[in-house]
């Protein structure tokens, strides 16, 4: 009996939580199950729900994570472009490249819930509202559909990192999304 209540210890939400979002980064959501679930904890699926109602109330646990997760993705990227928008393509595009399967989940799934693409973006930094403002006074007459335009041509090269299209580099794709600046603002 001792055995078993030492078990259900080790067995908290935050280890469930941590092991379903990385089997989530790694996997993909859709590999996110309870017997795959337990299978990596080492339990039976008891533990898992215990804690949680059903699966969908842990996968949106995983989705705020991969929330938290390009936002602090993001909040570290670096680069020295100047120029509204292409900082926040160039990390959009690289966290692509770099973690697909949450790059999926957030962006390219039908668990987004009722939250928009902008709101995802924006995240608590206020990503998107800084570039557009930065855009405003730098003269640009429309902004917010400077960033529609722009953001129809990053999503697009962000897709074709996930399929293999994209080779370019990060100086060529600084370079396509100043022109598109120049030409669209």
């Amino acid at each position: 009996m001792d055995d078993e209540m030492a078990r259900k210890e080790l067995i908290t939400k935050d280890k469930i939580s941590e092991t379903a979002f990385d089997l989530a980064r790694a996997e993909g959501i859709e590999n996110v199950t309870a017997r795959k679930l337990a299978a990596q904890i080492g339990c039976s699926t008891q533990p898992i729900f215990r804690v949680y109602a059903n699966m969908g109330e842990l996968y949106s646990e995983i989705y705020q994570r991969a929330i938290e997760a390009f936002g602090d993705y993001y909040g570290n990227y670096k680069s020295e472009v100047v120029t509204p928008f292409i900082h926040l393509g160039l990390a959009y595009i690289n966290y692509a490249k770099e973690e697909r399967k949450l790059f999926q989940l957030l962006f390219q799934s039908e668990h987004r819930g009722d939250r928009g693409l902008f709101e995802l973006l924006n995240g608590k930094s206020g990503a998107v509202s800084r570039e557009i403002n930065k855009a405003s006074a730098a003269g640009c007459k429309n902004p917010s559909g400077l960033f529609m335009k722009m953001w129809i041509f990053i999503h697009g090269c962000a897709c074709m990192v996930l399929t293999g299209d994209y080779d370019l580099t990060e100086e060529e794709t600084i370079d396509l999304l100043q022109d598109i600046y120049n030409s669209c603002s």
